[in-house]
Parts: C-alpha cells; sequence; structure tokens
C-alpha cells in the first residue's frame, strides 16, 4: 500500500495548508493514519492521528490549530492547518500506524513528506 502526502509549500505566519494523504489501497479507510513533521536536526514528531472509527490525537504544540479529518469516499485523510508559525517549518510525512491504549503508534509505512514552510 502506498500512501501518497501532498500540499505543502510555503506560507506566511498566520496562514494555512490543508495536507492530504491518499492511497489507493482497498484498506486505507480501515487503517490508522498519523501526520509526522522533522524539522531539521529534529527528531521525528507526531502532529496528529485518527483511527478508521475518527478517533483523534494531537501533538502538544498543536494548540487546536490543526484539524486532523478523513473523507473515506475519497479515501484520503486531511490535515487542516491554520495559524501557522515559522517554528511549524518542516517536513510533513503521513504514516500507517495504530493505536496502543488512547496513543497513536507509528507503524513502517511511509508517505514521502511534503514540505511545509513558514515565513515570518
Amino acid at each position: 500500500v502506498q500512501l501518497q502526502a501532498s500540499g505543502g509549500g510555503l506560507v506566511q505566519a498566520g496562514g494555512s495548508l490543508r495536507l492530504t494523504c491518499a492511497s489507493s489501497g482497498s484498506t486505507f479507510n480501515d487503517d490508522s493514519i498519523g501526520w509526522f513533521r522533522q524539522a531539521p536536526g529534529k527528531q521525528r514528531e507526531l502532529v496528529a492521528a485518527i483511527s478508521s472509527n475518527t478517533r483523534t490525537n494531537y501533538g502538544g504544540f498543536v494548540m487546536g490549530r490543526f484539524t486532523i479529518s478523513r473523507d473515506k469516499a475519497q479515501n484520503m485523510v486531511h490535515l487542516q492547518m491554520d495559524g501557522l508559525k515559522p517554528e511549524d517549518t518542516a517536513v510533513y510525512y503521513c504514516n500507517q500506524g495504530d493505536w496502543f491504549g488512547t496513543s497513536y503508534v507509528k507503524g513502517t509505512k511511509w508517505g514521502q513528506g511534503t514540505q511545509v514552510t513558514v515565513s515570518s
């Protein structure tokens, strides 16, 4: 199953972007999907995750600025990012994972990454 991440770009601080993770896999709508990001010199960190029944989890730095959702008709998961800050600049990856209790656990399948750059 291939994951395709798209929607990144250059935006000014305070702006918005919507990232999309898509897959042609027949089980995508049954999969839990997470968005991660990695800035230069930093570890990859969880941004948001969503289960097949739309349970969600967010990284602590999100603070209500981002919303993860899924479109089962289109086999897509979206990450709406509002109020972007320069520190949100990173490569964003989608991931197929699972849940352990209330926590998302990343799996081994990753999309190719999409660059988000927020200028001040």
